[in-house]
Order: C-alpha cells, then sequence, then structure tokens
C-alpha cells in the first residue's frame, strides 16, 4: 500500500494563494478526511493528488515516488467526486468496467471483476439498468463501483455524499467506512461536514485559508483542539469560547472570580473553551458558578439548549436535558466543568496545555 506524501505544496490562482506551502502524510491504508470551511483549500489540494491541478511549489509522493511531475493516468488513484460522472447511456454495468474496458482488460476477466464489485455494493440486480433508472444511492454505489473495480493504489472522494438526502447520508456514511476497511486501499475524503469526518475518519487534517490547523484523531481534534479556529469550528452545538482575565492568580470571567487552576505561563487576557455539554445550569449565588438571565430557549429532541448572557454581549451555551425547564430572562447561573475547560491565548490563537 501507499502513503501519501506532501511537501511544501503551494497553489495560487493569479495572487489569489489557495494553498500555503503545506506538508501532510497521509499513512498507508488510512482513511483520512480533510476537513475545513468552503473555500480553504481541501478539494483544491485533493485535485493537485490527483494530477487535475498543478503546483505552484513543492512536491507531491506516493510512498518513494514522486508523482506531481506525472499525468493523471500514471498514478493508479481512483476519484468519486460529488456528482457522480455517471456516463446516461451505458448500463450500470459498462459504466463500472469503462476503465478496465479503454486499458483493454480481456472480456471476460472485466465481467468477473465488475460481478464482484457490484457483489460487495449490493448492486447485481442493477447491472442492465441505466442511470436514469437509478436513486441517488444507488448511483453513488454505481461511482464507488466504478472506482474500486480498478484496485488502485488511492481512492480520492471529492464530497461524494453531498447530494444525498439526510437518511441515506447517514447509511452511506457507515456503507463507505466498510468499504474501506474491507479494500484496505489509502483514503483523502474531502468533506465540509463535520460529522461525516468524525464517523468515518482515521485521521482528520482541518484547515482554513489554505494551512493546516490540526492532524490528529476524531477523539483528538474533538478533546485537544490545537487552536482557537479548531475549537470552534469542530463540534455541535460550538465549543463556547469566553474571554477571561488571570491577574494575581484569580481568574474572573464577567467580572465574577472562579475557583479554577490555570497551566503555568497563562496570559493575563486569555480565552476560556467550554463545551455547551459540560456547562451545567445552576440557581444564582452556587459556588463556583457565574450568574446571568436566559437569552433563548431551543429544544433539539432529547435535549435543550440555553443560552445565558453574563454581560452584554457575551452568551455561553449549555446543553440540558429536554426535561430542564427555563423561560427567557430567568436569572440563572452557570458552571463550567473545570475537567473540561480548555484555554487559549488570544494573541496567537493557541492552546495552553497543562
Amino acid at each position: 500500500m501507499t502513503d501519501v506524501v506532501v511537501q511544501g505544496l503551494s497553489k495560487s490562482f493569479g495572487s489569489n494563494q489557495v494553498l500555503k506551502a503545506m506538508d501532510l502524510r497521509v499513512p498507508s491504508r488510512q482513511f483520512v478526511t480533510l476537513l475545513g470551511p468552503s473555500g480553504c483549500g481541501k478539494t483544491t489540494l485533493l485535485r493537485m493528488i490527483a494530477g487535475l491541478e498543478k503546483a505552484t511549489a513543492g512536491e507531491i509522493r506516493f510512498g518513494d515516488r514522486r508523482v506531481d511531475t506525472l499525468p493523471p493516468g500514471e498514478r493508479n488513484i481512483a476519484m468519486v467526486f460529488q456528482s457522480y460522472a455517471l456516463y446516461p447511456t451505458m448500463d450500470v454495468a459498462r459504466n463500472i468496467g469503462y476503465g478496465l474496458e479503454v486499458r483493454g482488460t480481456p472480456k471476460a476477466e472485466k465481467q468477473e471483476k465488475v460481478g464482484a464489485v457490484a457483489k460487495v455494493l449490493e448492486i447485481l440486480h442493477l447491472l442492465t439498468r441505466k442511470p436514469k433508472q437509478l436513486s441517488g444511492g444507488q448511483r453513488q454505489r454505481v461511482a464507488l463501483g466504478r472506482a474500486m473495480v480498478r484496485r488502485p493504489d488511492i481512492f480520492l472522494m471529492d464530497e461524494p455524499l453531498s447530494n444525498l438526502d439526510a437518511k441515506l447520508r447517514a447509511t452511506m456514511r457507515g456503507e463507505l467506512r466498510r468499504f474501506h476497511l474491507d479494500l484496505g486501499t489509502t483514503t483523502i475524503y474531502v468533506t465540509h461536514d463535520q460529522l461525516e469526518a468524525m464517523t468515518m475518519s482515521d485521521l482528520v487534517v482541518v484547515m482554513n485559508e489554505g494551512v493546516v490547523q490540526q492532524i490528529g484523531t476524531p477523539e483528538e481534534v474533538y478533546g485537544k483542539p490545537a487552536n482557537l479556529f479548531v475549537a470552534g469550528f469542530i463540534g455541535t452545538p460550538p465549543m463556547n469560547l469566553i474571554p477571561a482575565q488571570f491577574r494575581d492568580g484569580v481568574l474572573t470571567v464577567a467580572g465574577t472570580p472562579l475557583p479554577i487552576a490555570l497551566p503555568p505561563g497563562a496570559p493575563a487576557d486569555l480565552v476560556l473553551g467550554v463545551r455547551p455539554q459540560d456547562v451545567t445550569i445552576v440557581e444564582p449565588g452556587s459556588p463556583g458558578s457565574i450568574p446571568g438571565k436566559v437569552w433563548i430557549v431551543e429544544l433539539i429532541g432529547s435535549e435543550r439548549l440555553i443560552e445565558v448572557e453574563l454581560a452584554p454581549k457575551l452568551r455561553v451555551t449549555a446543553e440540558v436535558r429536554a426535561t430542564h425547564r427555563a423561560a427567557i430572562d430567568d436569572a440563572v447561573a452557570i458552571r463550567p466543568d473545570p475537567a473540561h475547560l480548555h484555554v487559549f491565548d488570544p494573541a496567537t490563537g493557541q492552546a495552553i496545555n497543562a
């Protein structure tokens, strides 16, 4: 199998620099997701790995082989697009096997390989149908089959589930993960949907403005965000980022001192990060709490989101059980869990580790 190594990779379109001297290693056989907001450069990076865009600077290697000078056809990659890109006049069997056909694969071998892939994808009964006769999920399976049948060294997937409805996307996330484990192929997957990234990936590469912000397992990028961008981007609802002051060994938020120890070297002005799940609503005056009033209440099924205003334009969200009753303008207090606090330097944006 094959590692993908990117060294000093940059890409500019005129004066717009989309990727900025990026270094990245995708380990062999891993499912690695490029995650970030629209315009962060993740699709451009995927297209450069595929050979569909040329680098402005830097190198791309598959194992020990440099490939950024090679055309796409010589890289032994397979790409699955958001649009499926199926041939409308060909039936499913020919759509899956067309890549083998143009390479001169003998007919019997091609049929055997198409049948084997169709069996894995559970679309054997669809082989004689045309794309227009298929549902969105079935078309996505055909697009995957076309990529799988060639047994590439590397799978590249560009938001392949974004055109599916929510229920089918949830099903296909699990199936894509299963296919990856069955095939054991290096997979690079692009999405802006953090749920896809968190549920399918071995590693998540969080990107913003052409720069890698953090690389880690889903647990690491969620539980130990490297900076303010990752902290605010990963998690639903997003992490609360609260300005605080640290003077003479005392931490204060909105003028209220909190009995929370900070790591050595914490700056005088800092940002506390705490997830809504780690904020408790308590009675005003409770020890270790910050007083405020209920700003808004949202029911989200079995949970309720309560946004509490601690000071003008300073609000913190708590996620509580749906049975917790609260009304707008109620006097309450919040208590952040000291065991799940994150501390950031507002000047650099970087996390301050204990």
